[in-house]
């Protein structure tokens, strides 16, 4: 099923993932000052309430049926580890993020892996409670979409 072609604007401008963090401090340590994401606003109430938003680039929602997630746990760590939800982060250089993210206490799931859609995915356990992939693209969008199997929806 396609979605319908139309000239209308988009109207959603950011996604924002929400993420209760039972460790704050080290989970702003660790996203904003090891992984490297920059501060947006942070803001503080009553009672100690604090929040950070913290930019992450380009937000995408990707959206996988649970054939594809078997297969994205297969590929990236050989058996079947992630929640139903997993952050993914691109990165420049994947080993050297995995590095500098286990050094900060993340634990690796799985090593900087060579996927079928050409990136280099790692897999860890985050603070927050979170699941994450760092990413490093290996080829550029345009040189994936020649490849079998890739290319759109619509």
């Amino acid at each position: 099923m396609t979605a319908p072609k139309d000239d209308r604007p988009p109207t959603v401008r950011q996604l924002r993932l929400v993420v209760e963090a039972d460790d704050y401090e080290a989970a702003v340590v660790f996203f904003r000052d090891v992984l490297g994401l920059p501060e947006q606003a942070a803001y503080s109430g009553d009672d100690d309430a604090r929040v950070v938003i913290l930019e992450a680039g380009r937000a995408t929602l990707e959206l996988a049926n649970p054939a594809q997630k078997r297969m994205i746990d297969e590929v990236e760590v050989g058996r079947q580890v992630a929640p139903r939800l997993r952050v993914a982060f691109e990165v420049d250089d994947s080993r050297a993020v995995t590095e500098r993210l286990v050094a900060a206490g993340a634990t690796e799931v799985a090593p900087p892996t060579v996927t079928p859609w050409h990136s280099l995915n790692a897999r860890l356990d985050a603070p927050a409670g979170l699941h994450v992939t760092v990413f490093q693209e290996l080829r550029t969008p345009e040189g994936r979409a020649t490849l079998d199997g890739f290319g759109t929806g619509s």
